[in-house]
């Protein structure tokens, strides 16, 4: 066994050796601890930043008018063609009008009696008035004759207005658009019997160009505008809105938001915001959803840090690294409450000129000293082997 023993010693020594040689060159290498993490910065710069709400809506027209008889009759004849444009004034319905003709005839003739009436006792009251004064007749009968004569002439407006009655009616035979605008189906044909006070209309006209938008929003968001415009150095934007269609793709027009509603719906907890859209291609048609997007403030000093530097602690408070004296990352609680695209509105917590950081996190720790490059820099190459090494690596 000895001089087996013997024999073995020295490969032992030399396969010890070699694994030792092998640490050493990986030390050299550089593949152990080699300084500071580096981490890629942002330096936080204050701006003006609308604050955008993405809000459902629905359409509804601008207009809208139902038409209805305003005598009864038989509809002698439809005068427009379903769905198409009517303008204000366009007869759309005729009614037979015989009845009321002949309502105006009577009417005129009644006013030719009484105005015959008017002058026969006008005159009979002018012949008695001198009479009177020498007492050729009884002042009780030049009284009666005036007296007669004013009824007559009373008798002859009371028949006027009995005769533009009747000529209004006649008019209102022919049944015009109240409105300009798309006219829908018409729920009465030729023949049927309307009537001056029946609940169903004829047809709907509604005006489409341009077209509102009533938008809803909580109470609560509405709450919270208007505490940010008090304290937070927020102010009111321009009342410009965007729309989504129901397959997502945008309107392209811009619209205008006229009010908002001075109530609460008891039943949604919402407000009614109303916007008013162009409309020329007729696109949108009421009832329609959407989705809306504007900007009801303006935050004047906002900061926005990349979503990637901003991280939730298990009380859900924001966090952010910041690159401190003598480049340590120091953590600081931030206030974000909302997303602005890809980044966090913070609007306490940090100050213009300040360095975030937002690449290389997962070897940061508080007080951590790390090697601060701007984000987005290529990495840091590791030096190359010199040829003596990588001979003895070998």
């Amino acid at each position: 066994m000895r001089p087996v023993l013997a024999l073995l010693l020295p490969v032992v020594l030399m396969i010890a050796a070699c694994s030792g040689g092998g640490k050493d060159q990986e030390k050299a290498k550089g593949k152990g601890p080699s300084g500071p993490p580096e981490v890629g910065y942002v330096v936080m710069k204050s701006e003006a930043v609308p604050l955008v709400n993405e809000l459902a809506g629905r359409t509804a027209a601008y207009e809208t008018s139902e038409v209805r008889p305003q005598v009864s009759g038989v509809i002698q004849a439809r005068l427009f063609t379903e769905g198409s444009v009517v303008r204000k004034g366009q007869t759309l319905y005729r009614i037979d009008p015989r009845l009321y003709r002949a309502a105006v005839n009577e009417a005129a003739a009644n006013v030719a009696n009484a105005e015959a009436n008017r002058v026969a006792t006008t005159a009979k009251a002018e012949r008695f008035r001198p009479l009177a004064e020498i007492e050729a007749v009884a002042k009780q009968d030049y009284t009666d004759a005036v007296a007669a004569a004013r009824q007559a002439a009373a008798q002859v407006q009371q028949g006027r207005a009995q005769l533009d009655t009747a000529r209004i009616n006649l008019r209102f035979t022919d049944v015009p658009a109240p409105i300009t605008g798309r006219i829908g189906r018409s729920l009465f044909t030729t023949g049927a019997l309307v009537t001056a006070n029946q609940a169903d209309p004829l047809a709907m006209i509604q005006r489409l160009d341009p077209i509102f938008v009533d938008i809803q929003q909580s109470s609560t968001e509405l709450l919270q505008l208007r505490r940010a415009l008090a304290t937070d150095g927020v102010i009111p934007s321009t009342a410009e809105v965007r729309l989504s269609l129901e397959d997502g793709s945008d309107y392209g027009q811009v619209g205008t938001l006229q009010f908002a509603e001075a109530m609460v719906d008891a039943t949604t907890g919402a407000v009614t915001l109303r916007a008013r859209f162009p409309n020329p291609q007729g696109i949108l048609l009421p009832g329609m959803y959407v989705r809306a997007r504007f900007s009801q403030a303006t935050a004047e000093e906002a900061i926005l840090v990349p979503q990637a530097g901003v991280a939730r602690d298990a009380r859900g408070n924001a966090t952010v690294f910041v690159i401190g004296a003598d480049n340590k990352a120091v953590q600081r609680k931030v206030r974000a409450t909302r997303t602005i695209g890809d980044k966090w509105l913070v609007t306490a917590g940090l100050r213009a000129g300040e360095k975030v950081i937002t690449e290389g996190l997962a070897n940061v720790k508080p007080g951590t000293a790390v090697r601060p490059v701007p984000a987005g820099s290529p990495p840091r190459q590791q030096p190359k082997p010199s040829g003596d090494a990588a001979k003895s690596g070998r």
